[in-house]
């Protein structure tokens, strides 16, 4: 806890010793049950500042996994301004952390889940002999997120791995290394974040936090008798190494996630967006799109961008989500209508927290409803940003949704954010970065809002693809873009690497086939989308017979699969992808069966070996047509060969234990 007038009890910029932390002693803890949750509340208080601290752990049965948030109230006579407060700081006394490993994960627009493992003796943490100066450390590995993108630049989610090494007939690569004890964590905040580890005289320490005033401009003055909650993170434990972990991170949050029926269907979503119509819908060239999408075997067919403007210019115009009239001739009816006539539930794109700078409700709502600095309201690419604390931004944006809903029949919004305001608001704030959390927070409460009107709606969160895929959003909405990416050829390791900080069955990667592409390519595009919730796009109506059953045949495989997505975990057979991997490969591992996707890329060897500890058959669920790509088990594992030179290939096997499990 970081406070103006009591600072740090050791210099350093670590969110660790500080002055009221070190104060603090034991008060008392409780224990208590809700259905399938457990539940712990630590109290300590510090006699001098009179902060009492509440730490609540929650943690569902049978999950090595807890959620934290720290309660802080102000008993003492005098207010205090915070300036930081950790939702979940520990330290990982037991293992000396020469032998501990970082992963941390990189991500921008179009290259979304870029992970690194790395010893913390690797130029992270560096041994400072810290024993002989008698005192802990002052530097820290920190990885921090600033605005509203959650994951734009650094992912807030993070593990340390106990690392022991190979035997000397192991392979020496650090994915084989026998495994350890792991911790993998996320901070579950729409906003700002800041995660930090390093060297304390014990060992190493771990802090998880929201924003702060180091980092987010976040001052939070707390008079006596206030309170003031963190933002929720989670933290999972295991002693089989970072595949334990994953596992058990992948239970919490399905513990985490609103209960839906989306949950349980995972229909196919069929999104008119990427490199088919663009932005640029017409009631002319949805229909015979449509068709083809229910043919295909689509369930959910989503009218993207530009249904609500009469031009193609509408970047700084939206606000107003009224349908066009010239798109749409008969109006938009017509095209839900035959959407709905096809068996498939209709949606329809929406970017409600911005208002365009030409927008006609930049003049019909309050300059109050708008996020604002020195009474200015902050403009960024063309748009104004909505302030969800103002009931006139909520009561807008309900009339919308309760409009789409009720008067036209729709069943799916993706939810679009395609700017980032920056540090927040100073309106009715102790600081900019107090307004931008209180924004934050009425945001989610607005989305409970929707889902209590409208428990039926399903929501996709997009953010310029997975720019916003944190769990204060992911617990609320149903599945995950994961990317903007519009080369079929690059995306795989977008794919391969999101079920890391996403649910698989939310994870959606974009598959689409185009009337131009081979069939191996076709193929290549498919599996990218089969490797968690399939999310297709592509001209469907422009293929040729033989290419829209290559389509059908893969929604066939991932209908056949897609309730054993939703119990799986992942893991990696070949270690976490890296860019420019020449193959990739990722496990869904569900009880009794294992699904494999791979793809090979140029410069790859026509074989590849799968390092698995047990043996196992595999055979090729998609796609079945094309030449088969042939398996060979051996001591090392199971060896995978592509027939031909085809650069881009890609397959879907299942894989069953011959003995114990995979």
């Amino acid at each position: 806890m970081l406070a103006a007038g009591f600072g740090r009890a050791h210099v350093s910029q670590r969110f660790s010793d500080t002055a009221i932390g070190r104060g603090l002693r034991y008060t008392g803890h409780a224990e208590s049950r809700d259905g399938a949750w457990h539940e712990l509340r630590l109290d300590q208080r510090d006699p001098v500042s009179g902060l009492a601290a509440r730490v609540t752990l929650r943690s569902a049965a049978g999950v090595a996994a807890c959620q934290a948030t720290t309660t802080l109230t102000n008993e003492g006579a005098e207010p205090i301004l915070l300036l930081g407060v950790t939702s979940l700081a520990l330290g990982l006394e037991h293992n000396p952390i020469d032998d501990l490993d970082l992963l941390s994960g990189e991500s921008e627009w179009l290259g979304e889940g870029r992970w690194t493992r790395r010893a913390l003796r690797d130029g992270l943490v560096p041994d400072l002999g810290l024993a002989l100066h008698g005192q802990s450390g002052r530097g820290r590995f920190a990885h921090v997120s600033t605005g509203t993108w959650s994951t734009g630049s650094h992912l807030p989610v993070g593990g340390l791995i106990e690392i022991h090494q190979a035997e000397p007939q192991e392979p020496v690569d650090h994915h084989y290394r026998r495994r350890g004890d792991a911790w993998l964590w996320q901070v579950e905040h729409n906003g700002p974040w800041r995660w930090e580890t390093g060297e304390r005289l014990a060992g190493a320490y771990l802090a998880l936090l929201g924003p702060t005033d180091i980092d987010h401009q976040w001052q939070q003055w707390l008079a006596p008798g206030e309170s003031f909650t963190t933002v929720p993170v989670s933290l999972a434990v295991s002693p089989d190494g970072l595949e334990g972990a994953v596992a058990e991170l992948t239970a919490h949050r399905r513990e985490l996630t609103r209960p839906h029926l989306d949950r349980a269907e995972l229909p196919v979503v069929f999104n008119d967006y990427m490199n088919t119509l663009m932005g640029d819908p017409t009631t002319a060239k949805l229909l015979p799109l449509i068709d083809a999408a229910a043919e295909s075997g689509a369930e959910v067919f989503c009218v993207d961008a530009g249904w609500y403007d009469n031009s193609t210019a509408w970047w700084d115009s939206v606000g107003e989500w009224q349908p066009s009239q010239t798109r749409f001739p008969r109006g938009i009816e017509e095209v839900i209508a035959r959407i709905r006539g096809r068996g498939m539930v209709a949606g329809l794109w929406l970017e409600p927290e911005v208002i365009g700078v030409r927008s006609p409700m930049r003049d019909k709502l309050p300059a109050e409803a708008f996020l604002q600095r020195g009474g200015v309201r902050l403009v960024e690419h063309g748009r104004y940003h909505l302030d969800l604390r103002h009931p006139a931004a909520v009561a807008h944006l309900d009339e919308v949704v309760d409009r789409l809903v009720e008067e036209l029949g729709v069943g799916y919004l993706k939810l679009d954010y395609n700017i980032d305001p920056g540090a927040g608001t100073d309106r009715d704030a102790d600081s900019v970065g107090a307004g931008l959390l209180g924004h934050n927070r009425a945001q989610l409460a607005w989305l409970d809002g929707l889902h209590d009107r409208h428990p039926g709606l399903i929501l996709e969160n997009c953010a310029s693809g997975g720019m916003r895929a944190d769990y204060a959003l992911l617990s609320r909405m149903q599945l995950q873009s994961t990317s903007d990416q519009q080369d079929w050829r690059l995306y795989p390791p977008i794919a391969v690497a999101a079920p890391l900080s996403v649910l698989p069955e939310q994870a959606a990667s974009w598959a689409y086939p185009q009337p131009e592409m081979s069939d191996e390519q076709i193929a290549y595009a498919m599996v990218t989308g089969l490797a968690g919730r399939l999310y297709l796009s592509g001209r469907l109506d422009s293929m040729s017979g033989g290419q829209r059953r290559l389509v059908g045949d893969g929604v066939d495989a991932y209908r056949k699969i897609r309730a054993e997505i939703a119990t799986a975990a992942p893991t990696w057979p070949l270690g976490l992808p890296a860019w420019n991997d020449a193959w990739l490969a990722i496990a869904l591992r569900a009880p009794g069966v294992t699904y494999l996707a791979m793809w090979r890329r140029p410069g790859a060897a026509r074989s590849v070996t799968l390092p698995l500890s047990q043996r196992v058959t595999a055979d090729v669920l998609y796609p079945r047509e094309l030449p088969a790509w042939t398996t060979e088990w051996s001591a090392g594992g199971l060896t995978v060969t592509a027939p031909g030179d085809e650069p881009f290939s890609a397959r879907l096997f299942r894989l069953h234990p011959n003995e114990g499990s995979l």
